[in-house]
């Protein structure tokens, strides 16, 4: 088999995650390797690092990706915008040899694609926020932000059942 072009590579990270979004609880590692039987997808370096490095980072794309769109947090977002979503700003923030600006134009045409009309603007204008913070502030200050962001989440959610069980 020949040699995915990024375009198709992206196609193809796209589709196992999404399918990993219906796969609750079974292991990344047996989904890719059951996809990569089923349909003959090629061991491509860039397919297997990025799908095990998104679903690693997964908590810290989701904290990012809820600071920038603006009332919605990642979980209520539509399956194919947080899955094109969190491809984009994982190369964003994760992938040095890949553009900001080309891993945006490649995220909308992934939401042509396979979205609804309006998820255009909508990815879009996510990945443009996060663009514009990564370039005032760098992509380790937007990391720090998403993993303080978790941190102070979790200790709430801590103390709110602390509160509730001393009720």
């Amino acid at each position: 088999m020949a040699k995915l072009t990024r375009q198709e590579a992206r196609e193809t990270l796209f589709g196992l995650l999404f399918e990993t979004e219906f796969q609750g609880g079974k292991e990344p590692a047996a989904i890719y390797d059951l996809a990569c039987e089923d349909r003959e997808i090629p061991n491509d370096k860039y397919v297997r690092e990025s799908f095990f490095g998104i679903l690693a980072k997964a908590s810290v794309l989701d904290a990012v990706i809820s600071r920038y769109a603006k009332g919605w947090r990642a979980d209520r977002l539509s399956r194919v915008s947080r899955t094109v979503i969190r491809i984009a700003v994982y190369e964003m923030l994760f992938v040095e040899d890949i553009p900001m600006n080309v891993s945006i134009s490649q995220a909308v045409s992934l939401s042509l694609k396979f979205g609804e009309d309006k998820a255009k603007q909508f990815v879009n204008g996510v990945l443009s926020g996060v663009f514009k913070d990564i370039e005032a502030n760098g992509a380790e200050a937007v990391i720090a932000e998403a993993v303080n962001g978790i941190q102070t989440s979790a200790e709430k959610s801590s103390e709110e059942s602390d509160s509730a069980e001393n009720a």
